[in-house]
């Protein structure tokens, strides 16, 4: 999947040189499967997050929604053509999209995206996946797996997904994207969500400060740990219960910031999970928990964030539950049966 995304990402680069279209940036590789945790080995997803950067003659510009979800912050990234005729008086190539005529442009095939990619002044997701998608069919056949493997793409309105067939082994994979809040490692992305949004809608992303914190890990880690190899289990374990993976992955976070790498090592499996399964006891029962990356002062220092975010009242993820006393009694039945 890396390899295959390397290439993919290598052709957006030449294709899109010298467009009117944003720059897509090297693909990360997040969630579960690149962070060697996937609950379910058979139905694996490999979700993999590429940034996106204005082409010549824009900027991107973060506005807070005002529709909030629960702990998740919404935005709407507007589009802001700048001039860029000083550039051209210094020899740059390309034309002013402020400042030169319409009937120009159009004849030098130099289109904004506003036209194409947004609603009104707004970056708009399902139009940005519509031209994913075709730029993952087109740029396919110019890639080394397209001679071995097949390509098949799969209906989602938030996100590209494909599926690529190599023998008898295929590969889910979900394409996220999305622009880089500053410098830090946080991103408004098209990240699908359980209820609507609208299409200009775009979802704060932590998954990739998320990832860079189990890179953390594993570089302290002793060799025997098995960090891990604990999250899956106990995912598994929980499979059909109604705890949400994402529950179990933030309790673990926590205890392996709070914690020295050698308390993961094999000998220790087992008491681990206990840990696991009592804090989340604990969650429960106080009706919270909170997000591992909003308002978290104790994170590594690798792992860069807003200072908005750093500085942030902590997030609890149990909000629901401390709204709703039936939510809470089955979420303690939840509990009992796992």
């Amino acid at each position: 999947v890396t390899d295959l995304m390397a290439g993919y990402t290598a052709y957006f680069r030449r294709v899109l040189s010298n467009t009117c279209y944003p720059v897509l940036q090297e693909a990360i590789g997040v969630g579960s499967a690149f962070e060697g945790w996937s609950p379910r080995e058979q139905d694996v997803v490999y979700q993999v997050f590429i940034p996106m950067t204005p082409p010549r003659g824009h900027r991107f510009i973060l506005e807070p929604d005002t529709v909030r979800q629960a702990h998740l912050r919404n935005f709407r990234v507007r589009v802001q053509q700048e001039c860029t005729c000083a550039r051209e008086q210094r020899g740059a190539n390309g034309l002013c999209f402020l400042h030169h005529p319409e009937e120009q442009l159009r004849e030098n095939q130099h289109h904004s995206f506003l036209h194409t990619l947004c609603t009104g002044s707004y970056l708009d997701v399902q139009k940005t996946v519509r031209w994913f998608n075709q730029l993952v069919r087109a740029v396919w056949p110019a890639l080394p797996q397209y001679h071995n493997g097949r390509l098949v793409l799969l209906p989602s309105s938030r996100s590209c997904q494909f599926k690529v067939t190599k023998g008898r082994k295929s590969y889910r994979i979900e394409v996220l994207f999305g622009v880089r809040e500053g410098n830090s490692d946080i991103f408004v992305s098209n990240q699908p969500r359980q209820v609507f949004i609208s299409n200009t809608t775009w979802v704060e992303s932590y998954a990739v400060a998320e990832m860079k914190f189990f890179e953390y890990i594993a570089r302290r880690a002793p060799r025997d740990s098995l960090h891990v190899k604990c999250l899956q289990f106990f995912t598994r374990l929980q499979l059909g219960l109604g705890i949400s993976t994402y529950t179990t992955k933030t309790i673990v976070m926590h205890l392996l910031n709070n914690s020295h790498p050698s308390q993961w090592c094999r000998r220790h499996f087992v008491r681990r999970l206990k840990d696991i399964s009592e804090s989340l006891f604990m969650c429960v029962l106080a009706r919270c928990l909170n997000h591992f990356i909003v308002g978290n002062q104790r994170l590594p220092v690798g792992i860069i964030l807003p200072p908005e975010i750093r500085r942030a009242r902590a997030s609890n993820l149990f909000h629901d539950l401390e709204m709703d006393p039936v939510a809470h009694s089955q979420a303690m039945s939840q509990w009992v049966d796992l």
